[in-house]
């Protein structure tokens, strides 16, 4: 073995010598064998041909010895790869439209690759992310009063957030986790060098950043020790802060800031592009604090409750420790913490209050579940996972097209070198050696439209609804070249098949009919393939059009235009529930007075914003458990701004004071869901049994919609803001004129009240509904692109058909037109041929768009997924499309001179 590697070696760096010792010792020897037949009596000539009789083939054994040296397959692998480039060159209007297919249909799949990676697979970007574990829960708890969650929830009865004094009573418990933390996400009013900012903050306890093992870019990292009761508040920034409100200024560390009012002093930097345990893809949060030290609002005691539940629990396990274990560890330890949390909880209440139907029998105790932390608090989204699987159906049908288009071409040009393949299977070519080469020639375009396609992901990864994709590393780079073999096999195969069945003797006969029927049937089946491809994808795209027209022409029962919306935290700068009212009366008194402000309202969220609140309403004389209605607490002059016309009774009024009874106005669908056809104005109901008729129906108002814009509106019950004060408020300033135009005037007048109070999301009421519609606009956008894309794909396969069958039928239009055939029936002739394949695929299509509709029915709105106006209006423009496509080869038909192709026959 080494001494045939030696060999190898050797012929591999002396090449060039061994070339040339061959032909050397070659000649010698024919030289040789000359001679001594000369000497035997033969003349010059004769001894030369013997002697070359004797030898043999020179060429046959010249191969034979570069056999034995042992790179042949290598040789024969890079004179396929110059082959083909040569091919390319030779045909570089040809194999631009495969390599411009192939972009586009590889990388469209990449980039969804790339989203789906990021959303499904990737782990977080930490030491060992297989040695974390993630610690839920499930089943009913009696100790769980409130609930607070960071959208990780996973949505299948599974909960993922513990008590405080939940997750004191596990880490002091864990036997079998080497570290155990909780973490919770916040925005944070800042106030840094005297400028007032909303920053997104992320707490956790004290062993966060050992577990996870992170290494500080500058300072140190937050410890246990910064993470106790009257500890001095401490906070880790990231890079990005550091570079945006610090001018990357390495004297960061060691400075103090406001955070919600509490001086905190900067002790460390994050590394870039560090993200902890949140997805890979998202951004750090600005600010790290101990989460014992977190400045929370005067109310906020939830530290101390173990009724209200918002922490994410992780740990990492000691080395030969199993999740199995950490979970009978501390199984029992929840159960029993949850219990005292509950008992704690029932103690303080009198004897009244356990008495209540929501605090008797509470017993109920959650199970421990631990299971895998790699990849950090976060759950798959269900909706964007059925985005994913859309999409993927809709990219990978687009490849398929690719493939389809690549190999009608590939059998068009294998047309063209069926002579050469022929003679060179006549000269004793294997057909196995010719479908080699011709399969490598395939896959050199396929490798090269696999590189072309990286940019393409790279610029198609923002069409995509999911909103968040992997960074561009080995993992794209090795799914794009995965799915460049895989097409360039299946698009090259049945090609290089077809163009080696040919007989060396039809070589010598120019033309093998019998082969070029075979190869035009399947060029035919393919265009009929891409055809019916294509008409679902125009289908889709015009359903999901209309869905976005239809949504966007959803009454929402207010006028959204002319109205500017922003929010404010009085609570995280630092003022109290009653300072809080004032404030928010000075600042509406305030906005109300800017030039061009017609009416200022606030609520507890706007409209359509993707804000909600539910509760259960409880009618008086009613038996019922209670009806689930949407909540919102609105100001006075809510419905005078927002528009929403009042259909009985009245709004909100001065008299509707703190002190006075308390009031509610509901909607149309609340008065029909709550008291049926009874006039709602003057009827009671509360928001708990015992309480059904502390709350009078003063108004209804119009049906309006709340946070979602398909389906039937929601029954809404509107609470007064004077009545149920709010610690952040929402606030609709209805202008007459453009409502951005307003934003500098109001940031000041809130500045001139406060300067160390934030205002955040500043938005319009328009872009906030549009913003409700980015999922079906991108849907809309992906779908059109690709229809489109794959539209392109089959008109240029049917030019490309088109074409190649005028070329072959050229003398026997020439005859047709010679005896008399007008030249519009022959372009007639060539029209109708391609458009009964258009028909045979619109048909083919139809029939996978009704077995298709089922998929996206959820997804549209206002019409079927079958719905006829939109399937007629794919089929006429693709249609037309072809009609084009078809009409230059037609053209060329009809311009075919009579005598020129018959001197030629």
């Amino acid at each position: 073995m080494w001494r045939q590697l030696h060999l190898r070696l050797r012929s591999l760096f002396r090449r060039h010598g061994q070339e040339s010792e061959l032909d050397e010792e070659i000649r010698f020897h024919l030289a040789n064998e000359t001679e001594e037949l000369m000497a035997a009596g033969m003349s010059p000539k004769e001894a030369r041909a013997a002697a070359q009789r004797d030898f043999g083939n020179v060429t046959l054994i010249r191969e034979l010895t570069r056999e034995a040296w042992g790179w042949a397959p290598a040789e024969r692998f890079l004179h396929d790869i110059r082959s083909a480039i040569r091919g390319v060159q030779k045909a570089k209007g040809w194999a631009l439209v495969v390599l411009a297919s192939l972009a586009l249909g590889i990388g469209a799949n990449t980039a969804l690759f790339s989203a789906v990676d990021g959303l499904l697979f990737r782990t977080i970007p930490v030491p060992d992310p297989d040695g974390l574990v993630r610690l839920r829960w499930t089943g009913d708890n009696g100790a769980r009063h409130v609930g607070i969650s960071y959208g990780y929830t996973r949505g299948d009865g599974v909960q993922g957030y513990f008590s405080y004094p939940v997750f004191e009573a596990l880490r002091d418990a864990n036997e079998t986790l080497s570290g155990l933390f909780a973490v919770a996400q916040t925005p944070l009013t800042l106030i840094v060098d005297g400028r007032a900012e909303v920053a997104t903050g992320f707490a956790a306890t004290g062993g966060y950043f050992g577990v996870l093992g992170l290494r500080p870019a500058a300072g140190r990292a937050i410890g246990p020790d910064d993470d106790r009761p009257g500890a001095e508040p401490v906070a880790m920034i990231s890079h990005r802060f550091r570079q945006r409100r610090f001018d990357a200024d390495e004297e960061a560390v060691g400075k103090v800031i406001r955070v919600n009012d509490v001086p905190t002093t900067i002790v460390g930097v994050l590394p870039p592009g560090y993200t902890g345990i949140r997805r890979p893809d998202a951004a750090a949060a600005d600010v790290h604090l101990p989460l014992a030290t977190l400045p929370l609002p005067e109310r906020d005691d939830r530290l101390a409750d173990g009724t209200t539940w918002w922490l994410p629990i992780m740990g990492r396990l000691k080395p030969g420790a199993t999740a199995a274990q950490v979970q009978g560890n501390l199984d029992g330890v929840l159960r029993a913490a949850a219990q005292s949390a509950l008992a704690s909880h029932l103690d303080g209440l009198s004897e009244e209050e356990r008495a209540l139907p929501r605090n008797r029998d509470l017993s109920a105790e959650p199970r421990l579940l631990v299971d895998s932390g790699r990849q950090g608090l976060y759950d798959a989204n269900p909706r964007s996972s059925g985005q994913a699987l859309v999409l993927g159906v809709v990219v990978a049908l687009v490849l398929l097209i690719v493939c389809a288009n690549v190999a009608t071409l590939l059998l068009s040009r294998a047309v063209s070198r069926h002579r050469e393949v022929a003679i060179r299977m006549s000269v004793g070519a294997s057909r196995g050696r010719l479908i080699r080469q011709l399969v490598t020639e395939s896959l050199f375009l396929s490798a090269t439209g696999g590189a072309l396609a990286l940019p393409v992901a790279w610029a198609a990864r923002g069409l995509l609804p999911f909103g968040q994709t992997s960074p561009f590393d080995w993992r794209v780079f090795a799914f794009a070249a995965m799915l460049s073999l895989a097409a360039g096999m299946m698009f090259s195969l049945v090609p290089a098949l077809r163009a080696t069945r040919a007989e060396p003797l039809d070589a010598l006969k120019e033309q093998s009919r019998s082969v070029t029927l075979s190869r035009s049937r399947l060029s035919r089946a393919l265009i009929v393939v891409q055809v019916a491809l294509s008409l679902a994808l125009l289908v889709g795209a015009g359903l999901f059009l209309k869905t976005l027209a239809n949504l966007r022409g959803v009454d929402v029962g207010f006028n959204p235009e002319q109205v500017l919306l922003f929010q404010m935290d009085s609570a995280r700068s630092g003022y109290g529930p009653e300072e809080s009212v004032a404030l928010y009366a000075r600042v509406r008194d305030s906005v109300q007075r800017l030039p061009g402000v017609r009416s200022v309202t606030m609520a507890q969220q706007a409209l359509l914003a993707g804000g909600r609140s539910r509760g259960t309403v409880h009618v008086e004389g009613g038996t019922d458990p209670g009806r689930a209605t949407h909540m919102m607490t609105v100001a006075p002059g809510f419905f005078d701004t927002m528009e929403i016309s009042l259909l009985a009774g009245r709004a909100f009024e001065a008299r509707d004071d703190a002190d006075a009874p308390r009031v509610a106005v509901i909607n149309a669908a609340a008065a029909t869901e709550l008291f049926g056809v009874e006039n709602a104005v003057g009827r009671r109901f509360g928001f708990d049994q015992e309480e059904r008729g502390e709350i009078e129906v003063v108004g209804v108002a119009r049906d309006n919609r709340y946070d979602d814009l398909r389906g039937a509106v929601p029954p809404t019950v509107f609470r007064s803001a004077v009545q149920s004060p709010l610690r952040a408020a929402t606030f609709a300033v209805r202008t007459g004129g453009p409502p951005n135009a307003l934003t500098p005037a109001v940031r000041e007048a809130v500045r001139q009240i406060d300067p160390r109070l934030p205002i955040m999301n500043v938005t319009t009421q328009t872009a906030a509904i549009e913003q409700r519609l980015s999922d079906e606009r991108l849907y809309a956008l992906a779908y059109t692109a690709f229809g489109g894309l794959a539209t392109l794909l089959a008109a240029i396969g049917l030019f490309g058909l088109a074409s190649y069958t005028v070329t072959q039928r050229t003398n026997e239009v020439g005859i047709r037109m010679a005896l008399g055939a007008p030249s519009t029936g022959i372009a007639w002739m060539v029209l109708r041929e391609s458009l009964v394949l258009v028909a045979a695929g619109v048909a083919a299509g139809v029939g996978m768009v009704l077995l298709a509709g089922r998929l996206i029915a959820s997804l549209i709105h206002g019409l079927a997924p079958t719905d006829p106006i939109t399937i007629v209006q794919a089929a006429a423009l693709l249609a037309g499309i072809a009609a084009a496509a078809v009409w230059f080869p037609a053209r060329r038909a009809a311009r075919v001179d009579p005598l020129t192709a018959l001197h030629k026959e």
